[in-house]
């Protein structure tokens, strides 16, 4: 009797990545996805990125917010550390890991980022994150976060 074996690969994909919550009055800045392989795309987060080797979150969240906004910040604290673990497109197990952290704009100009991945930094109301497109986990994180 033939025996037969099942193979699997199951992809997997884990990002650990950095946020920065900068707050105007009662508005929080954030950015829109402008290009995503993931499904993503048009989705509102704050400025931040994947954290590069090597470097340390808070670094990541300042070259993340002149890249993706021409906004130099400082920042002042970590606020709260989210987790993502979902199905993305063609069966990847994706598990994000990120960290937001408060910042104060120090200075720049407001633009999008040039090879338009990340589009139209602007303010929103707080009042309205509910309302706005954007991943569950990042939403909770931010609804906790500008509770504090």
């Amino acid at each position: 009797m033939a025996g037969f074996c099942v193979v699997t690969m199951v992809r997997q994909w884990q990002r650990v990545s950095a946020y920065g919550l900068a707050r105007e009055g009662d508005t929080v800045l954030l950015v829109q996805i402008g290009r995503s392989s993931h499904g993503d795309l048009g989705k509102w987060m704050p400025p931040g990125g994947t954290i590069e080797h090597g470097e340390h979150p808070a670094e990541t969240v300042v070259r993340e917010f002149a890249e993706t906004t021409g906004l130099q910040v400082r920042v002042d604290g970590l606020l709260d550390v989210g987790s993502d673990h979902r199905e993305l497109a063609g069966g990847l197990d994706f598990h994000g890991v990120f960290m937001l952290y408060a910042v104060t704009v120090l200075g720049g100009d407001l633009r999008p980022q040039p090879d338009g991945i990340m589009v139209e930094p602007s303010w929103h109301p707080a009042a309205e994150l509910d309302s706005i497109a954007m991943l569950d986990a990042v939403r909770d994180v931010l609804r906790s976060a500008v509770k504090k």
